[in-house]
This record gives structure tokens, C-alpha cells and sequence, in this order.
């Protein structure tokens, strides 16, 4: 017994014994993120890095990052630069050369790149490591690339997650909650609409919009169809229940909103309420159990979405099957070699 008791003191004695920053250090969980050209990586380090932390988001550090950068975006290259300075002046974050160093020095990614084309490159090293990552918005440049994640995700068991800071704002989810609202029959919901002309039209911003009418509606839609005009557009979804979600997309007097049908009455939500802590509260959830509060199939069907909204706009306004355009991914795929 007193053998025993003089061990534990011993191991309490070399355990204080420690500095305090290498005691801290040991239970810490490393961050690396890959993308230094979003307000995002700011912002999420800042949250991750606060040594004030308790909770969900005690025992997390960014390290780590990874440059990365768009020549042929304006909202990348211009603001790049300012970003990874703010990460090693304010945060003491290292930055590397190389994705593949990166993963090395860290125990989870975040995928920040504001350009969607290259998280499909980007992501390929980190999943390969086995590593849980989140894919900020969108999570890629095309439908067939989010399949392909998901594909790469599963061979080598690597979770990944990836959503809109919208489906976490406190007022909208607390839509699906509100006695007054009952249950959903059906959602109107907006948000700016900036076009970028490398992404398909709603993958850049309307992401936003359309990711909150999923967060009201759920899985289901089968069909789309799309209204544009310079200044708006407005996409409609049938559920295969007989609910119908639509989305508008505006350039001009942009804001964000939704207006929800229930059986009980009718609820609106106006503005981004919470900020990015409530999405990166659900990061660190993840980052600890590898459980993804989204679903890949229902962030794939958000993306069917929008691309099937592309389509019905090629067709003039015609309604398009979200079963066509998974379907034309798929097929693209198959001649793509997985890595």
C-alpha cells in the first residue's frame, strides 16, 4: 500500500515538474490548415487558438499552414499574403512549404482554400494520411470532385465533413424547433449571389442559401428547376414527399433569410445570427470523434442542387432530375482513375 502511494506522488511530482507549456502541450490536439486566402482562417484560429478555451473547444491549436492560393481569383490572390501574416505575427502559426509536410506536423486538417477546384488535390494527401478533415465551402469545384471526395474518403477512412456557417446560425436552426412552426412543409429561404466565373453559379455563394433551405428541408429533393436574371435568381426543388424548397439568389440588396411553411404556422428568420462559432464548435465535436454532423449524402445532394440548377439554366428554365446530374458525375468519374 505504501509502495503504491509513494509512486503516485512521484508521478504527480514529475507531472508539475513539467513547464506549463509542455504539460499543456501533450493533450493538445494539432491543427494544420490548408488555404491562407479566406477571412475564415483568421477567424477559425483565432477561435481554435484562445487560450481561454473551455469546453468543446479546449485543447485545440492551429500549427500549422499551408499557403496555397489562386492566380486566377482575385479574392485569393489579393488577400493571401495578408492572412499568413496574421497566422505567424498573431498566432505564431508555422508556415510550410508543402501539403505533405503539413500533414506530418499535425493531427487534423482544415481545408480553407476559398477556391473550390483545387480541395480535390488538396485533400488527397490528407485523407491518404488518414487524417479527419473539414472542406470549408464549397467543398469543390464540381459535383463529380465532391463525389470523388467522399469515394477517397471511404477507401482510406478518413472523415471528412464540410458545411456552410449558415446551417449553424442559431436562428435558423432553432426554426426546426419552434412549436409555432410544427412540422416543415416547406422553405423559402435567400442569400447573396455573387457569380465567379470558374465555379458553377451557386457553388461560390449561393452555397449559403441553399445550404440553409437543406438545413429547414432535409434530404429529398428529385427535381430543379431555375429562373435567372442578371440581378437574381430563383431555384425551385420538389421533395419527393411533395414539399417544395426554393432558393433565391440576389446581386443586388443581398441579404440572408428564411421563410418557413410549417402545419402550425409560418416562422422567418432574418440575418446570420451566432457567427462562426457555433460551426466551429461543431469542428472541434468532429475533430475529436470523427463523427460528421452532416452527412455525405446529404452534402452531396446539396451540390446536386446547385448543379442541377446549372443545368435547368443551360436548358432555359426546364426542370432537371437530381438523379440526371448524379448520374453525369458518376459517369465522369468512371473515367478518372481513384487515387
Amino acid at each position: 500500500m505504501k509502495a503504491g502511494i509513494v509512486l503516485l506522488l512521484l508521478l504527480a511530482v514529475l507531472l508539475f515538474a513539467l513547464p506549463v507549456g509542455e504539460a499543456q502541450e501533450k493533450g493538445l490536439i494539432k491543427i494544420g490548415i490548408i488555404g491562407l486566402d479566406t477571412s475564415h482562417v483568421p477567424a477559425f484560429t483565432g477561435l481554435f487558438n484562445d487560450p481561454n478555451n473551455e469546453g468543446d473547444l479546449a485543447g485545440f491549436k492551429v500549427v500549422a499552414g499551408f499557403r496555397g492560393g489562386s492566380k486566377d481569383i482575385k479574392a485569393s490572390y489579393s488577400r493571401v499574403d495578408m492572412f499568413t501574416k496574421t497566422l505567424q505575427e498573431k498566432y505564431g502559426v508555422e508556415i510550410v512549404d508543402s501539403i505533405d509536410e503539413l500533414v506530418k506536423k499535425v493531427d487534423v486538417v482544415l481545408i480553407e482554400s476559398v477556391d473550390g477546384r483545387p480541395h480535390l488535390e488538396q485533400a488527397i494527401p490528407v485523407l491518404k494520411a488518414g487524417k479527419k478533415v473539414f472542406i470549408d465551402k464549397p467543398i469543390a469545384g464540381s459535383l463529380a470532385d465532391v463525389l470523388m471526395i467522399f469515394a477517397l474518403a471511404k477507401k482510406y477512412n478518413a472523415p471528412v465533413f464540410s458545411s456552410s456557417s449558415l446551417r449553424y446560425a442559431t436562428n435558423i436552426r432553432a426554426v426546426k424547433s419552434n412549436p409555432k412552426v410544427g412540422n416543415i412543409r416547406g422553405v423559402f429561404s435567400y442569400s447573396p449571389c455573387e457569380i465567379e466565373p470558374h465555379h458553377p453559379d451557386l457553388f461560390w455563394y449561393g452555397i449559403h442559401g441553399v445550404e440553409s433551405l437543406y438545413t429547414l428541408m432535409g434530404t429529398g429533393c428529385k427535381s430543379v428547376t431555375r429562373a435567372h436574371t442578371k440581378d437574381s435568381d430563383s431555384v425551385t426543388g420538389q421533395w419527393t414527399d411533395g414539399r417544395i424548397g426554393t432558393y433565391r439568389g440576389l446581386r443586388k440588396g443581398a441579404g440572408y433569410g428564411t421563410v418557413t411553411f410549417g402545419d402550425m404556422g409560418i416562422v422567418s428568420t432574418t440575418g446570420f445570427v451566432g457567427g462562426y462559432k457555433p460551426l466551429v464548435v461543431e469542428i472541434a465535436k468532429f475533430f475529436r470523434t470523427g463523427a460528421a454532423p452532416v452527412s455525405a449524402a446529404e452534402t452531396t445532394e446539396i451540390f446536386a442542387f446547385m448543379e442541377a440548377a446549372d443545368e435547368s439554366k443551360r436548358q432555359n428554365g426546364a426542370p432537371v432530375t437530381i438523379d440526371a446530374v448524379m448520374k453525369k458525375a458518376r459517369e465522369f468519374n468512371k473515367t478518372r482513375k481513384l487515387p
